[in-house]
């Protein structure tokens, strides 16, 4: 891929020659000339290429990053296996520079990933209809509370407390332009308190979200809880883990009506932080409500298989007044790159990447436990990551092990201060045996 658009002197006369200007100045003549700025840019000299790649190496290289360290955590973005194959089909040209099909007739291969992508996605999540799709997994469920509310015509949102911390951040952001009160349900063992979410649940209710495997890895009973929220005609969202689903049974199964979550343990790179995509999957009663665009499958006069945009409900598309959110990018890279891993793996290997997350987390936390420096926090079933208590500070226990080139686990009392030294750890299928019991013989030394 190249570094740098070599545009030569002629190739920018032509081009100014072919739009009618006599020179780059002459393309910002509408801008005042007081705007301009006169002085030079504080900014340094111009180096040669390979001096500047040296450098910029060198600025990288303080970064600590996953092919130098073994890393043990999660806390919404997961260190899983990405096969080879993925960087090389997305970086064609005619994926990474894609960017939305506006015009179907001549965006079939786009259409048709984003048709297959949510296939997939439905598939895992047991629900019919999905869309193309979120930024990530804290827009999609914000996005999850706002069509409930418009779809039952209610004013009021009950979130588990045991959901990620900056899921309900993100809510509670949005909540605040929309007159949609929020209230937290308390957990229990690590799980959703049932009692408290009876003793809340009221008539303006209109959806309850819950996550599972929640935040401290502990898999939520959704069926139980389902059954209390549709008694109170209120929806049940449900933030899942995609890995998961692989082996838990579906949130369409357990009886939610709405089922959101994060798609980057698909294939997706942590890249410090995103891009990520958030995936939605909803009931056939919820489908004109949600958010996004909906790709469908036809054939044209000839009989022959086509893609088209079923149904769009973005401002760009429709009436404003008609549309349901303002949201407005698919991340299709991404839900390409999810579609890609999903297919690549199909339903054994990612059942297979499911159990080896779920053995060697329970391996890794039976083994915590046996040295004695660490304490059970919770007792319910968990997926992937779990939550025990330290002897020492969790902020130097995480120290230590970086000075061993290992990444630790995740400080839980920064968010919920009753769980003091409260240790989140994660354990993915790239975690090998030695890679586990080096990471507990130096957490106790």
């Amino acid at each position: 891929m190249a570094r740098y658009i070599g545009n030569t002197n002629e190739d920018r006369a032509q081009m100014l020659e072919e739009i009618g200007v006599e020179s780059i100045e002459a393309l910002f003549k509408a801008v005042p000339d007081s705007v301009f700025l006169k002085d030079r840019l504080n900014i340094p000299d111009a180096q040669s290429e390979m001096e500047l790649v040296k450098n910029i190496k060198s600025l990288s290289d303080k970064n600590l990053n996953l092919d130098d360290y073994t890393c043990f955590l999660g806390a919404g973005a997961y260190d899983h296996y990405i096969p080879a194959l993925i960087d090389s089909l997305i970086s064609r040209q005619e994926f990474y520079t894609a960017y939305t099909p506006y015009q179907p007739e001549i965006s079939q291969g786009t259409l048709q990933v984003i048709f297959e992508y949510q296939t997939m996605i439905s598939e895992l999540t047991g629900l019919p209809v999905v869309n193309a799709s979120m930024y990530d997994g804290a827009t999609a469920l914000t996005e999850a509370a706002v069509m409930a509310c418009e779809s039952t015509k209610r004013p009021e949102i009950l979130i588990a407390s045991s959901v990620h911390p900056e899921n309900r951040q993100v809510l509670n952001t949005y909540a605040g332009f929309r007159d949609i009160s929020v209230s937290e349900i308390g957990y229990k063992d690590g799980r959703i308190d049932l009692e408290d979410l009876k003793n809340k649940l009221k008539a303006n209710t209109a959806a309850v979200i819950v996550q599972s495997p929640n935040f401290f890895g502990i898999v939520e009973d959704v069926a139980s809880i389902s059954g209390i929220i549709h008694e109170n005609k209120s929806l049940l969202i449900v933030s899942a883990d995609p890995i998961s689903l692989a082996l838990l049974k579906s949130p369409g199964e357990s009886g939610a009506d709405i089922a959101v979550g994060d798609g980057q343990p698909l294939g997706n790179s942590l890249s410090f932080g995103g891009p990520s995509l958030g995936f939605m999957a909803v009931t056939e009663k919820l489908m004109r409500k949600m958010p996004g665009r909906i790709v469908g499958e036809t054939v044209d006069k000839d009989g022959k298989r086509g893609f088209v945009l079923t149904l769009q409900t973005r401002e760009q598309h429709i009436r404003r007044e008609k549309a349901t959110s303002n949201i407005c990018s698919n991340q299709a890279l991404n839900a390409l790159t999810a579609t890609i891993y999903m297919t690549v793996m199909g339903k054994e290997g990612l059942k297979e990447v499911a159990n080896l997350c779920l053995q060697k987390s329970r391996y890794t936390y039976d083994e915590l436990i046996k040295t004695g420096k660490f304490s059970p926090v919770f007792n319910g079933p968990f997926f992937r990551e779990f939550v025990v208590k330290s002897t020492e500070p969790v902020d130097m226990l995480n120290d230590k092990l970086l000075e061993s080139r290992i990444i630790g686990g995740y400080d839980v009392e920064k968010n919920y201060p009753e769980l003091k030294d409260s240790w989140l750890v994660a354990v993915t299928e790239k975690r090998t045996r030695e890679d586990i019991d080096s990471f507990i013989r130096k957490a106790v030394e």
